[in-house]
């Protein structure tokens, strides 16, 4: 009876081990919002998914192969709150990755993910690039076809966190013969350090003709307020943009406050929808009841020109060239 006990006390002990060297964990967004946008005379009511936090689900893990190495992954997909549905061409659509990451080396990841002048633009931004403020309602691929925000068959390595403040990464996407503007190279540099942070980003995408985008930004947290000021331009052939803003946020009481403004200017022929100048101006408060779950609201209006026609709501109503498109939503999100 005695062997038995220590028996058991003994595997007890491995399976304790084991449990603390591997870990699994399922997360999600739930984040829905009412919404109301207009432009050209017509206005739309509608229930939008993700108007603050875009609203997933998904599942990662992390094994320690000891030595300060670890193995993870990360599969998530986009939910549409509105109907309950995915992506339609896609499940994991937000992320699909496997990762060996040193404490002292760095991480090296395999799949589909954000590029690092996405995530650049992100952290610069104070609604992260989601909902009717997002700061990208105004960035133009120019024609080019190009995803700005993630790349498959992504091969990327970032920087450990103990140096010092600086971060960085490089990412490399291959076209795989089904499309050259699928091929992509970039990277980032950064330093952040307590209330200061700086960083810069860029990417080349395609083969002859490329799609270039550059992005830099700073942030200064004086704890009554937050400022952000992003540039970035984009390039491809004879066409170019410069997008300009200028952000803050600031705390107040359970929430916080956000406000900015957008500029976009176009350089180049005057071809089809790529042209025109616009600016956006957007400001939302977020009031958290908890640590997961919080109230919004936000307010955004886009102010077209030389023949421009960016939009809020995915495009609805549509915008006419040199038009108008205002919106404001209220929502609640909550994450697990």
């Amino acid at each position: 009876m005695k062997k038995s006990i220590v028996a058991l006390a003994v595997l007890g002990s491995f399976a304790g081990v084991a449990a603390a060297q591997s870990s699994v964990t399922l997360f999600g967004v739930v984040d829905a919002a009412m919404r109301y946008t207009s432009a050209n005379g017509k206005s739309v009511y509608s229930l939008a998914s993700g108007g603050n936090t875009t609203s997933r689900f998904g599942v990662r893990g992390v094994e320690d192969l000891g030595g300060g190495l670890k193995a993870g992954f990360w599969l998530e997909s986009q939910v549409n709150l509105d109907a309950g549905s995915a992506d339609a061409t896609r499940f994991w659509s937000r992320r699909a990755t496997v990762s060996l990451i040193s404490d002292t080396m760095g991480e090296v990841r395999l799949g589909r993910f954000k590029t690092s002048v996405r995530l650049q633009i992100e952290d610069f931004d104070p609604t992260a690039t989601t909902g009717l403020g997002a700061t990208t309602n105004l960035y133009s691929a120019l024609g080019s076809g190009v995803d700005m925000s993630r790349r498959d068959n992504q091969v990327s390595y970032s920087l450990p966190g103990n140096l010092g403040g600086f971060y960085g990464s490089v990412d490399v996407a291959a076209g795989e013969g089904s499309s050259a503007i699928n091929k992509d190279v970039g990277g980032r540099v950064g330093y952040k350090a307590g209330a200061f942070n700086v960083g810069a980003a860029y990417s080349e995408s395609g083969v002859s003709t490329k799609f270039k985008l550059m992005s830099l930004g700073g942030s200064y947290d004086m704890g009554f307020m937050k400022a952000f000021a992003t540039y970035s331009t984009t390039e491809f052939g004879a066409h170019s943009q410069d997008i300009y803003n200028l952000s803050v946020t600031a705390p107040i009481g359970a929430g916080l406050v956000w406000a900015g403004y957008t500029a976009a200017d176009y350089s180049g022929p005057k071809v089809g929808s790529i042209s025109g100048d616009s600016s956006q101006i957007a400001a939302g408060y977020v009031h958290n009841l908890s640590k997961r779950t919080a109230l919004y609201t936000s307010v955004s209006y886009i102010d077209n020109k030389a023949g421009a026609n960016f939009s809020l709501n995915g495009n609805n109503p549509a915008v006419n060239k040199d038009g108008r498109s205002g919106g404001f939503d209220v929502g609640v999100k909550h994450s697990f």
